[in-house]
């Protein structure tokens, strides 16, 4: 039986102030998640209810004060070099230009330079950039620096994705366009994936881990329109502070889907409709708690 991709058991998270060191701040609490491998899972929640802080966690940038975070059945120490992880905040290094920023993680792994820009390369071409790999971020619009980002993150073959919030600052036809762009490739993960760096296991070794083919994908977004029309399950949590939890849902849509398309469907009005009856009351509680904060 193969092993979770992630799997988070009572993971707690809790902050000391830097400036008053009795004063303790507990983002989430009693957290149980997992993803199973070639899985695509969301999690939505209010504004500041450690969504972020759990895909911290799952990328071992954040020990949890308690709790364990085990990757395809290891426990995780240190950083998850099995991840790769797409921040909402722009990771394009500004004096590289795109090929050469798709190129540098491979460099940084010892791949040679020829081999690594030919992976870079491909993988601009596959995000639809083949003929934009001259281009510095300065020159490309929101939507091609993104599309930039996501060959950054895949040309290192990860088995699992960690995305946070990556398309949010991007007008609508864009964001449908990279959703639809990101389905695609990670539907098709099995017939595309990049050649293996000398530093990732290889194909087999990742079968055998239960990692092979199709990502496990851990998607963190405020946005429940794109959670379900992308996820194979959304995970709702509640308001911080101590946030963990409260609902999960199936989303049985079929695949392939085309995000714009599938929102007039039946079967994702009525998931919207269950979803945000469990959501909505959380929500109130997070405007609530940003309004006491703001006064």
């Amino acid at each position: 039986m193969s092993h979770p991709a992630i799997e988070l058991q009572g993971v707690a998270c809790t902050f000391v102030s830097k400036d008053n060191p009795g004063q303790r701040y507990t983002a989430v609490q009693n957290v149980d998640l997992t993803v199973g491998a070639g899985e695509f899972v969301s999690v939505v929640g209010p504004t500041g209810c450690g969504k972020s802080t759990l895909l911290n966690v799952a990328a071992g940038l954040l020990t949890p004060s308690t709790g364990s975070v085990r990757i395809f059945g290891e426990a995780l120490s240190g950083i998850n070099a099995r991840a790769g992880y797409m921040f909402q905040a722009e990771s394009l290094m500004p004096w590289r230009t795109a090929l050469q920023n798709v190129m540098a993680g491979l460099q940084f792994r010892g791949l040679a330079d020829r081999d690594a820009r030919a992976q870079a390369e491909e993988w601009l071409r596959r995000v639809g950039l083949g003929g934009f790999g001259d281009r510095y971020p300065h020159q490309m619009s929101g939507g091609m620096r993104k599309r930039a980002s996501l060959a950054q993150t895949l040309v290192m073959d990860p088995d699992i994705i960690l995305m946070d919030e990556p398309f949010s600052a991007l007008d609508i036809q864009t964001r449908q366009l990279m959703e639809n762009e990101v389905l695609d490739l990670w539907q098709g993960g099995e017939r595309r994936a990049a050649p293996s760096s000398p530093s990732s296991p290889s194909g087999g070794q990742r079968a055998a881990q239960g990692g092979a083919g199709r990502k496990a994908v851990l998607f963190i977004t405020h946005d429940l329109d794109e959670a379900i029309a992308m996820s194979d399950r959304v995970v709702i949590l509640s308001a911080g502070p101590a946030s963990h939890p409260i609902g999960e849902f199936a989303i049985d849509i079929p695949r392939p889907r085309d995000v714009a398309e599938v929102k007039t469907t039946p079967r994702f009005l009525e998931l919207h409709a269950a979803i945000w009856g469990v959501l909505r009351e959380e929500v109130l509680k997070g405007y609530q708690q940003q309004l006491q904060k703001a006064a």
